[in-house]
């Protein structure tokens, strides 16, 4: 039942979808415009830097606080060694409600930045490797897409280490879950990038540059 609480919640966090909130306070539905995406990246490309940056900032901390409000509710006593469990649960709620908001006809975004999210607060010690699979991946190639997908694949491997070094503290059971979610998270991450995948693999896929002029016409 906690479980079931914990993914309702985070979907509950999950639908405040920055970007087409932005968008629609700025005259458009952003789906509607670049990719279609309601992300970060296509905002950046739509709509500009400071509105990319106010999109990642809302997403990111979407799901930070579907974790920490799952924290709090189930704090101490017989959840204590659930604790990072229910907050990958709290996550995946937060993540899903992102990429399938229902009253958006389940199109959203990518979950990428909700990602960050999870990555920032689920424990310090998948910051560094986060940062440096797609900061150094973006600034090499200026590809987006590249630096998610390897942020995903690096996520999920260092999951499994840092788990079977009992970082987590918890039984095996619940580790085992935590690598089952992981792994249902970079599968959805890389379905949702289905088409960068086979742009990448064409040379095709569009590059983007957070300082020159990225933005989409709007007619």
């Amino acid at each position: 039942m906690e479980r079931l609480v914990c993914v309702a919640i985070g979907y509950l966090f999950g639908l405040f979808q920055t970007a087409y909130i932005y968008g629609k306070l700025h005259g458009i539905d952003i789906r509607n415009y670049g990719s279609g995406n309601a992300g970060t990246t296509n905002t950046l490309r739509v709509l500009g830097t400071k509105a990319g940056l106010i999109v990642l900032a809302g997403d990111i901390l979407k799901c930070i606080l579907a974790i920490a409000a799952v924290r709090l509710l189930f704090a101490g006593g017989v959840h204590e060694d659930m604790y990072y469990l229910l907050a990958m649960y709290a996550a995946l709620g937060a993540i899903l409600g992102h990429d399938y908001p229902f009253y958006l006809g389940f199109k959203g975004g990518k979950g990428i930045a909700a990602t960050a999210g999870l990555i920032l607060a689920i424990h310090p010690a998948f910051i560094p490797m986060g940062v440096i699979l797609f900061f150094g991946t973006f600034l090499l190639t200026h590809y987006v897409s590249l630096g998610s997908l390897l942020v995903y694949a690096g996520f999920l491997i260092e999951m499994v280490i840092m788990g079977q070094m009992d970082l987590f503290s918890m039984p095996v059971g619940h580790r085992t879950e935590m690598y089952v979610i992981a792994a249902f998270l970079t599968a959805m991450a890389y379905w949702k990038h289905r088409e960068n995948i086979k742009r990448l693999l064409s040379g095709t896929e569009r590059k983007t540059y957070l300082f020159k002029k990225n933005k989409e016409a709007l007619n």
